[in-house]
Formats: C-alpha cells, structure tokens, sequence
C-alpha cells in the first residue's frame, strides 16, 4: 500500500515549532514535569492536543520525545500538541525507583495532564512566538497503550484502585474529546495473562462512566496475550463498554505499534507501516478538528477517502 496523499481537506501542511522541554514545578512530585510543546509557526485561536506516552522498551520514545509521527503532523495541522514526560518513563526509572505509587504511577499519570492545563499560560508564555494564540477551550486528549489508559480515566472512566478497594474518578473536564490508541479493555476473567497479575491497575478500569466523546483505535491483529486470551477484541473494549458517542477504527492488519506510531524507524514496531502511520495521523487529526469545530466536514470527508474502497486502511462505525 503506498502512502496515502494528505486529503485537500487539511490544507497545506504548516512548518512546525518544536519547544522543549519547558519545566512545570509541581509540589509532592518526585521530579519537576517536563513537557514538549509543539504548534503550527502561524495560526491563532489553535486548540490543543494532550499526548500521553505509553510504556514500552525503548529509552526514549516513552516520554516526551515520542510520538513524532502524530505530533508533527497534528501541529503542522493547528493544533498546539503538549507532551508530557510521566513518571513511568524509562528516562526517569532512576529517580523515582522508591517513589510512592509506583511501578505504574497510574495517579500521577492523569494528574500530569491536569497540572498541564492548570499552567497553560506558563506554557503559552514561554515557548516563543506561542503566546495569545492557544484556545484555552478547546482541549482534546490522545493516548497510546499505557497512555490510552491514562487517557480513559480523564474521559470519565472509573478505576477501582487493587491497594484500597475503592473507586476513584479523575475525570478532566476541560478535556472535551480524545482518542484512545490501543488502549487496553477490560479486566475480569478474561484480563488473565501472565502479566495481568504484575500489573493489576490495567484491569481495574470501569468504562461505563467514559461519557465523554471519544474514538478508539483497535489493530486487529493486536493481540495482547501478556494480558488476555481474548484476542484483539480486548483493545475494542473501550469503545463497546462504554456509553455513546464514541466512535471505533478497527486498522486493518495492525499490531499494538499501530504502524509505528511512537518514532520514526522504531525498530520495536512489530507492523513498521509508513502508510498505516500516515493514515492513522490524518484520521485522528479530522476527528478531533471535527469534535472540537462541530460545523466542519473534514472527518465524514477523510473517512471516505481512507476508510472506503479496496485500498481502505480500516474500517469505522460508531455509537
């Protein structure tokens, strides 16, 4: 499949300014938060993108320098992308090994976006050329694996914490819209792998509560069986368990990378697929303009282009 061209609906793409990392003081937190922030060089009135990192092998992707591929075709495309580094991140594994909620630091994670929009100002103020041109109203969420987690729990999802036994919410309403990427499902009997047990946090998710609009993206050959025995299903579960709207793109024949969205060449990609990659960027992008401009066309018009005909990249539908 060759790489899909940008559809005419986006417009040109616009240079980007990459800033980073600009350090937020947070009292209680084992290390400062740092941040990259990325925006189109023109624009004004930009809504903004949460990225949260997922977890995996690499030293680097999981933090603030990941996620490239998304990031800089969402800014080249006005949107103002904010990542921060989370405390999972291997980068930060030697300062805060002893630190309270650890390994998974699921709390702290959610918390993280929060202390973000708590300082956008700061953060507008200190990335040159950024200042007066951020929408402060118009706030969306992305999230990768551990990241689209993360990312569940700021949509509304509940989580019965395995330490108490009780229910915490740490929904974010500011955030008005995301976009869970292979994000894992359910726990239960089928949250059963030789993982599950390590990291028991994953299964203790409750999406019925997940009221706000979302669109989950599912590989359907992503099949966690350090998790579950249910197959790639499990990563759909966000989307079937929870109440509408939410909308699901099934990506034809990805694994968890999706493609290879946490870096350029990430040799840890087991599906390395430029062009699903690229589909991918151009997909969530429309989504999130259209849920945060409801007037605009411009996801009716890229699922046509993408999601139809014999070259389709993946298949929609939605609740």
């Amino acid at each position: 499949m060759s790489a899909p061209t940008t559809t005419d609906a986006f417009g040109a793409p616009a240079p980007v300014l990459s800033f980073s990392p600009v350090v937020l003081p947070v009292p209680g937190r084992p290390v400062d938060l740092q941040v990259r922030v990325s925006a189109p060089a023109t624009g004004t009135d930009l809504p903004v993108i949460l990225l949260s990192h997922g977890h995996g092998p690499s030293n680097n992707l999981s933090s603030l320098n990941g996620y490239a591929p998304l990031a800089n075709f969402w800014a080249a495309h006005g949107f103002v992308v904010v990542q921060p580094t989370h405390l999972t991140s291997s980068t930060l594994t030697h300062l805060v090994a002893d630190a309270p909620g650890g390994p998974d630091f699921w709390r702290s994670r959610a918390e993280d976006m929060t202390h973000v929009l708590d300082r956008l100002d700061m953060i507008e103020n200190a990335v040159p050329q950024l200042a007066g041109r951020i929408d402060h109203a118009k706030i969306a969420l992305a999230g990768h694996s551990l990241g689209g987690f993360t990312a569940a729990l700021l949509l509304g999802a509940g989580l019965t914490d395995p330490d108490t036994g009780n229910v915490a919410h740490l929904v974010e309403p500011r955030i008005k819209t995301g976009v869970l990427l292979a994000a894992p499902g359910r726990g239960g009997d089928v949250f059963n792998g030789p993982m599950a047990a390590q990291w028991p946090i994953v299964g203790a998710v409750d999406f019925s509560t997940m009221t706000a609009p979302a669109l989950v993206v599912a590989g359907d050959k992503d099949d966690s069986r350090h998790f579950t025995d249910m197959g790639p299903a499990w990563h759909s579960d966000p989307y079937t368990l929870a109440p509408g709207p939410k909308t699901l793109l099934t990506l034809f024949d990805a694994e968890h990378g999706l493609g290879g969205i946490a870096g350029y060449d990430a040799a840890e990609t087991t599906d390395e697929n430029p062009a699903r990659v690229a589909a991918l960027a151009q997909l969530t992008a429309a989504y999130l303009h259209s849920q945060l401009h409801p007037d605009s066309l411009i996801w009716q018009t890229t699922c046509e282009e993408l999601t139809s005909g014999p070259d389709a990249v993946g298949h929609v539908e939605t609740k």
